[in-house]
């Protein structure tokens, strides 16, 4: 018999698209599928999707992925599992079917909620799950449900009600319903878990009132979970890593080191630095499990930007400034001269450093002569300018100085962006060879599981670099730049406020 190298199916759930790809033994994109899904916004502040349609769109990707790799599924040595965090599911214990839609991470319905339980908790809450309370975590949007849904109320009981987050929903589904379970970095994501005792906190349960037995075991972000239903691929697969999906792209850039910082820009864009294996207190950011391999933790300081590449888009499909995105570069480029135009996307509130639920989208500085062009600039600067927020006070509340910012995700590809990072940070920027690094990250942990791979340090040489941005704006430009942004920010905060 002919022997081939192993393959692993990543499985890769974001917030607007199911993608997966399939990865060779030297980390290499050998095929891929994607397929887009509905995103639902019910009200204002709402946002919904639909599970039944992610599991459909999910595995429709994967066979997508399989196809075109032209590989037989017998060659899929196992499956790694990483997917869009916070997301809240609850789902029949029978059939897996959902009994709500999925509550995004985004939406902002809880928000009353979390102002309730802050007044009281913040402190405890903060100190146990190293996170700010927010609407965007899972624990107000599980309360929200029991509290609002017919069906889950009466069934809540009888153990017939599952909660997950999307992760937890796929490896059921994917299973047959004989899993159900999350790893310690989607749990660290819930405000649930105790990220130091490393467990379901009754305290946390106490408040949003969640009754353990409709949550997920946790298990480590690199072991077995199960095996695929031999329905679905022909086969059973064994399903060996699972983590959500900044950890995981954190992972997949190898920033196994200390100190070590990556940026995604996605529909939201997330800076994670590598803390080690010890806690670090913030006031501002997220300290939350990177991952956890071996029964070793390892944890990150995060700031999570809410809205990125979700304004590229609100200037094209909303506006209708541009037809496609790609052009968006193109037209900021037109700019021949300096505009104090700024765009603050809090189209849902404002994330790290500011939590400010009620914080809404501004645009300010325009004049007469203020066009299309002006706009899409300020909107890729926006990135660029909140990612700056978060890397400054990660530099102020730690002795780890930033290098270096890794950067993927859809948006690494633009040259203006990129460039604008490195100046605004002052910070050198490394764009990888293979953008997917969500996707890797979810491959390593599964591959290392089954020792395709013999550790990190064969990882840590598997990554490669495409292109370095060297800061090229002078210090007086920067600063007077930066002022303006802090300036346009306090134009956007607490707009909402019903008690204004």
């Amino acid at each position: 018999m002919v022997k081939t190298d192993p393959f692993i199916l990543a499985i890769d759930e974001g917030t607007t698209s199911a993608k997966s790809f399939i990865i060779d033994d030297s980390g290499r994109i050998v095929g891929k599928g994607q397929n887009s899904f509905s995103q639902q916004f019910p009200r204002s502040g709402w946002v919904e999707h639909d599970p039944e349609e992610i599991w459909r769109m999910q595995l429709k990707s994967c066979k997508d992925a399989i196809t075109d790799a032209g590989i037989r599924v017998q060659e899929i040595a196992a499956i790694g599992v990483t997917n869009q965090r916070e997301t809240t599911v609850v789902w029949d214990k029978e059939d897996g079917r959902p009994v709500h839609n999925a509550i995004v991470w985004q939406d902002r319905r809880t928000s009353e909620i979390i102002e309730d339980i802050k007044e009281e908790h913040y402190e405890m809450i903060n100190k146990k799950t190293g996170l700010i309370p927010d609407s965007y975590f899972s624990a107000p949007k599980i309360r929200w449900l029991l509290e609002n849904d017919k069906r889950i109320q009466e069934e809540i009981s009888t153990g017939e009600i599952l909660f997950g987050t999307i992760d937890s929903y796929l490896i059921y589904r994917l299973t047959g319903g004989e899993v159900h379970a999350t790893d310690t970095s989607n749990a660290s994501r819930t405000m649930l878990y105790n990220i130091s005792e490393l467990e379901w906190d009754p305290e946390l349960l106490d408040i949003f009132e969640v009754p353990i037995h409709i949550l997920p075991e946790v298990k480590g972000s690199s072991e077995l979970y199960g095996y695929t239903d031999e329905n679905l691929f022909g086969r059973e697969i064994p399903i060996c890593g699972c983590i959500g999906d900044q950890q995981s792209a954190l992972f997949g850039q190898a920033c196994f080191e200390k100190g070590m910082v990556k940026n995604t820009y996605g529909t939201g864009s997330f800076i994670l630095k590598n803390i080690g294996k010890e806690l670090c207190n913030s006031q501002d950011l997220l300290t939350t499990v990177a991952w956890s391999i071996d029964g070793q933790v390892e944890y990150a300081l995060e700031g999570s930007v809410f809205i990125a590449g979700a304004g590229i888009q609100w200037l094209c499909h909303s506006l209708g400034i541009v037809d496609e995105i790609d052009e968006v570069e193109r037209l900021a480029e037109a700019v021949d001269h300096d505009e104090d135009v700024y765009f603050v996307p809090a189209f849902v509130g404002l994330g790290a450093p500011y939590w400010d639920q009620y914080a809404r989208g501004t645009i300010v500085g325009m004049t007469r002569g203020t066009g299309r062009s002006h706009l899409a600039k300020a909107a890729l600067e926006a990135m660029g300018y909140l990612s700056q927020d978060v890397i400054s006070v990660m530099e102020d509340e730690s002795d780890l100085k930033v290098e270096e910012i890794r950067v993927d995700g859809g948006a690494a590809k633009n040259e203006l962006l990129m460039q604008f990072q490195a100046d605004i940070s002052n910070k050198r920027v490394l764009r990888p060879r293979c953008l997917e690094t969500t996707a890797l990250g979810a491959a390593y942990m599964a591959g290392l599981s089954i020792e395709i791979w013999d550790g990190i340090e064969e990882l840590k040489d598997m990554w490669e670099k495409d292109k370095t941005y060297e800061p090229d704006m002078c210090e007086e430009k920067r600063k007077r730049a930066y002022r303006g942004w802090k300036k346009a920010v306090t134009r956007s905060l607490d707009w909402s406020n019903k008690e204004d």
